[in-house]
């Protein structure tokens, strides 16, 4: 191949570092976004918080500061001079200590804390289920060959409460030299079921529902035998709602099935979720929307949005015609510092920007509830603040708003639509909200099915099939008809 010099003509878009900070920082949620300022801080010496602006120590250089902390040394000089505080002595007693004799001041809190507001550890981890049953254990009069086969037993327990290997395996797994029969370790599970919460260690539904029902007193609970010979014989039957077959073949009526079932609702399936699991994930929300003098108004969260600001004294530092190693790494950490406030400002105003059209256009949902919810899609809101529809979902992905009705995402007020007869739409969102009203409302002896409800909103003008109706009633987590019936 002959090599040549050929000139093109052609445009391409390149990503500058500041314009990726950029973008990263738009798609950060608000706990990334604080992690990312405190790093930011961190390694930036030009940088520097609001509040520690505030309390920023005198630098040199300034007469003015150096004057206000010669005037703060004589002052100090003259109290100790005067004997207005108490001097301190050269030893304390032996028998005191430093309270008895000095005040202990309180610890600064931080502007806007409440004394009386309760502490709130965060990041504790709670006691897990192995740990509460082993605790039990121990408290336990178990022998010694006992006490290892109890140990494994808690081993295989999973985080729902149930053995997660059979029981013949762990019996295999005991060392032989113990020579432990296999009725042996089944007495020592029949004790661990009875730990708490009860039913740990079940290995089916069945074990876990009768261990429970196994701590009710036959004399004050109604249904209890009938309870306890469905959960151990017809509980596939009570699980299809078929409390015809159960009634015929326990002979009761229907009073006893309804009292019976209900006390089965009551148990707890998975005795292993009553103990505290990982740490709960707490939301910040973004932006707060209230209500004023009739008005809504839309304010960004002042603790998820920290003011930064530039030091001016390492910043009146920089040199201009100074090429120095020192001179350009303070010029490159400014030039950092500020590109990382601008884009924490576009940040902001981005997302107010954005929050302020969602408010707008979903103000008959903060008026009215989830019924009245528009249809709203990411190309409407970029058309309305003329921005691009990808910088639209990356200010809405893990942002929130606090509204007078609740916490929600911002990607909870986007939804398709569906046409109505009067030529109108209608939001998902509204959909499901319709639904979730019909079956809340419905007769439980004779529960709505997926065609009824279909039928009952075309009634409202909103025309939508059967399977449309089940895809919306499995979204919001409810169960069909046939699940949702009761005897009365």
């Amino acid at each position: 191949m002959k090599q040549s010099i050929q000139l093109r003509l052609g445009q391409h878009l390149a990503m500058t570092p500041q314009l990726q900070q950029a973008i990263r920082l738009l798609q950060m949620s608000t706990m990334e976004l604080q992690l990312e300022i405190q790093r930011t801080l961190e390694s930036n010496l030009m940088l520097e918080s609001g509040d520690e602006a505030e309390d920023e120590a005198p630098t040199p250089g300034n007469g003015a500061a150096e004057g206000a902390m010669e005037s703060r040394n004589e002052a100090a000089t003259e109290v100790e001079a005067g004997g207005t505080r108490d001097s301190i002595p050269d030893e304390l007693p032996v028998d005191s200590v430093w309270e008895d004799i000095y005040d202990i001041p309180t610890p600064y809190s931080g502007p806007g804390d409440d004394n009386s507001r309760e502490m709130e550890i965060l990041g504790g981890g709670g006691e897990t289920l192995r740990e509460h049953l082993l605790w039990q254990m121990n408290l336990t009069p178990f022998s010694d060959i006992d006490l290892a086969v109890a140990m494994a037993i808690i081993d295989a327990i999973n985080e729902d409460g149930y053995l997660s290997l059979p029981l013949e395996e762990i019996h295999q797994g005991l060392p032989a030299s113990l020579q432990i029969d296999f009725e042996e370790v089944e007495t020592v599970l029949h004790r661990i079921r009875n730990f708490d919460p009860v039913g740990s260690g079940a290995r089916t539904l069945s074990e876990c529902l009768s261990a429970q029902l196994q701590q009710f007193d036959p004399d004050k609970t109604p249904a209890l035998a009938s309870a306890r010979e469905i959960v151990a014989r017809h509980l596939d039957a009570l699980g299809r709602r078929d409390y015809g077959k159960i009634m015929r073949k326990l002979k009761i009526g229907e009073e006893e099935m309804e009292l019976a079932a209900a006390l089965i609702r009551s148990l707890n399936p998975r005795p292993g979720s009553q103990i505290a699991g990982p740490p709960p994930a707490y939301i910040v929300p973004d932006v707060f929307v209230r209500k004023y003098r009739g008005a809504w108004r839309v304010e960004l969260n002042p603790e998820s949005t920290p003011r930064l600001r530039v030091n001016p004294y390492y910043a009146g530092l920089v040199k201009r015609a100074d090429d120095s190693a020192d001179n350009n790494y303070l010029k490159n950490h400014l030039q950092e510092a500020r590109w990382f406030i601008k884009s924490l400002q576009n940040r902001n105003d981005t997302l107010l920007k954005v929050a302020s059209c969602i408010v707008e256009r979903q103000r008959a949902f903060l008026e009215y509830g989830e019924e009245s919810m528009k249809p709203l899609v990411l190309r409407e809101v970029a058309d309305a603040v003329s921005m691009h529809e990808s910088t639209i979902s990356r200010i809405t992905t893990q942002k929130y708003l606090h509204t007078p009705r609740g916490i929600c995402e911002f990607k909870y007020f986007f939804s398709s639509h569906v046409g109505t007869a009067d030529g109108g739409e209608c939001s998902a969102t509204a959909i499901r909200a319709k639904i979730r009203k019909l079956i809340g409302t419905e007769d439980p002896v004779h529960p709505l099915s997926d065609s009824k409800i279909a039928e009952l909103l075309s009634r409202e003008g909103i025309p939508v099939a059967r399977r449309t109706v089940a895809k919306y009633r499995e979204a919001i987590s409810l169960p069909p008809s046939n699940e949702r019936k009761h005897l009365r």
